[in-house]
């Protein structure tokens, strides 16, 4: 089964890199510089910060629907970021070295299943939640640490 993996798009964040420290604070966000690599994840480009780059840390709601599972928590964007373009059935390196969670959405943002594995077993995971009709879309997270990584939608 094709599916597309999809970052978040740049356009929502771009006011924010011109903010200052004190406006960022406001906002709930903070400047960060990325001192390792993997370890700094960058939502738009759908891949890892090099050390010494520049990137923003803030709560996102990743699930704005209006039921119990709406939801929403941090996650970094870099300064430089370019919105990732995959192609279909492209898996990002980002995902790959990472213990993953796997979330099942109905149309409604209904949860209708989840599952957990290394990013290497991912095509897998996809097509077991797939095969479900009832689901509609993937949300991925780093099991670790929590954080929304990618959506997934049938391709």
């Amino acid at each position: 089964m094709s599916f597309q993996i999809t970052g978040l798009p740049l356009s929502q964040f771009s006011a924010l890199f011109a903010m200052s420290e004190a406006e960022l604070a406001r906002q709930g966000a903070v400047r960060v510089t990325a001192d390792e690599r993997p370890g700094f994840p960058c939502r738009v480009s759908l891949q890892d910060a090099e050390v010494g780059e520049k990137l923003l840390l803030l709560n996102y709601e990743h699930l704005p629907v209006a039921t119990p599972y709406r939801s929403r928590h941090a996650i970094y964007v870099r300064e430089s970021a370019a919105e990732a373009h995959l192609e279909v059935d492209e898996v990002p390196q980002l995902l790959r070295p990472r213990l993953l969670s796997l979330r099942a959405f109905d149309s409604q943002g209904m949860m209708k299943a989840a599952e957990v594995a290394p990013g290497t077993a991912i095509e897998n995971l996809i097509e077991q939640l797939f095969s479900n009709p009832a689901v509609a879309y993937l949300h991925v997270h780093n099991a670790k640490w929590g954080c929304f990584a990618a959506r997934v939608d049938r391709a």
